[in-house]
């Protein structure tokens, strides 16, 4: 074994030129599949991040996912019965702060209380419909991300007006609001009020900023006419990636709808599968390419050494011994350019988070890059099959040649 690494050491060294030829293919094609893998990992871990942090991670809202059975139905089971009302039930969740307390005992998280009603806002003859969330800012703070996208104003300013109202920047713009100004909200339930804008926030979410407002509690139960209402439940648990098994076992529990941040934006996660698909291509794609060039740059090298070969087998080194040399010494190069590569890799993708953003449309200032330890596995794996194969190939084929024949047609 010494001697093969000896010869292929030697054959690596006295040809700097080729060699460095080799290594450099190698090192472009596994530095810029490093630099697209991080880019496009970043840029879906920054948009998940988004998702996770515009609203809750679960959200329990006083509905039901199937509806109760009536009176009716539980009282004739063989009977098939139509065109019954359905029993009235006061809105709410029952018995909030009960509830609240038996889910703090489990939830590795926070809960916070809320209020949400629909709502027409109205400011110099614009009217815009809106969801408006009655919070405890000092719970909600625990619970979302919302004191972190106030661009104007804090939580607590929700106290320093009547009926004071934080809405969302595009909401604002749409009716032509701003901070100080006193809008007309005129609710579903039929009650009108006069409230001040005392803040703007932006999530980063088009459809949150364009409709989205909040008050305090004791507002929001004054818009829906109903005193002690508490009709959602806001959750942040500690590992957002369980949210929706804590929300199955929350539904369990209390028979209330809990929808986890997963199932709120399934529609947007399905298309992250579409989105997985392009990059995996497109990072394959480039592996491919290198792997192709590094074949062709390393099988030419072997090929130029066939005299080599042709002198190794009439000292009487045996084909398997042959074999060996020429990929150990692909298997150098190979591992060479792949840790150069890697140096690429990892200085452009430094370039690339340093590259300044600037759009009014985008919270984010530089590029987000992702720094994972298997974009350098798999792209140094494949650099080495790439290099295996470039050189056992070649090597294989030549090996099984006698010496004379070789020698012969050698030029």
């Amino acid at each position: 074994m010494n001697l093969v690494l000896q010869i292929a050491w030697t054959h690596v060294r006295s040809r700097a030129r080729q060699t460095g030829v080799a290594i450099a293919g190698v090192a472009v094609g596994v530095g810029f599949s490093v630099m697209m893998a991080g880019l496009m990992q970043g840029s879906q871990d920054d948009f998940i991040r988004q998702l996770v942090n515009a609203l809750p991670h679960i959200t329990v809202n006083d509905e039901r996912r199937n509806p109760p059975p009536q009176p009716a139905e539980q009282a004739y089971d063989a009977a098939q019965i139509h065109g019954l009302t359905p029993s009235v039930r006061r809105k709410g969740i029952k018995n909030p702060l009960a509830t609240m307390a038996a889910l703090e005992a489990w939830i590795p998280g926070a809960v916070a209380p809320s209020v949400k009603v629909q709502a027409i806002l109205r400011y110099a003859t614009r009217d815009v419909g809106a969801s408006i969330t009655g919070i405890d800012p000092r719970r909600e703070a625990r619970v979302s991300e919302l004191p972190n996208q106030m661009r104007q104003g804090t939580l607590s300013s929700l106290y320093t007006a009547t009926n004071a109202i934080i809405v969302g920047e595009r909401l604002a713009e749409k009716i032509g609001a701003r901070v100080g100004s006193n809008i007309t909200v005129q609710t579903s339930e039929g009650t009108q009020a006069s409230a001040q804008v005392v803040g703007l926030f932006r999530s980063g979410i088009a459809s949150v900023d364009e409709g989205s407002a909040y008050v305090l509690v004791r507002t929001g139960q004054v818009l829906a006419r109903q005193t002690g209402l508490v009709n959602e439940l806001r959750i942040r648990v500690g590992d957002p990636m369980e949210a929706r098994e804590v929300a199955s076992r929350i539904e369990r529990q209390t028979d209330y709808k809990s929808v986890s941040w997963q199932e709120a934006h399934e529609d947007l996660l399905s298309s992250l599968v579409i989105r997985n698909v392009i990059m995996y291509t497109i990072v394959g794609a480039i592996l491919l390419v290198a792997s192709f060039g590094t074949y062709n740059i390393i099988s030419t090298i072997t090929h130029e050494k066939a005299r080599d070969i042709a002198i190794l087998k009439s000292l009487g080194l045996n084909e398997r011994t042959v074999r060996s040399i020429f990929v150990v010494e692909a298997q150098m190069i190979g591992l060479a350019g792949a840790l150069v590569g890697f140096v690429l890799g990892y200085l452009l993708c430094i370039a690339l988070g340093s590259i300044e953003i600037k759009s009014p449309f985008m919270d984010i200032t530089h590029l987000p890059i992702a720094y994972k330890s298997w974009h350098y596995g798999v792209a140094g794996a494949v650099a080495l099959l790439s290099s295996f194969a470039a050189g056992y190939a070649p090597a294989r084929k030549a090996a099984r040649l006698h010496p004379v024949e070789i020698i012969r047609g050698a030029t």
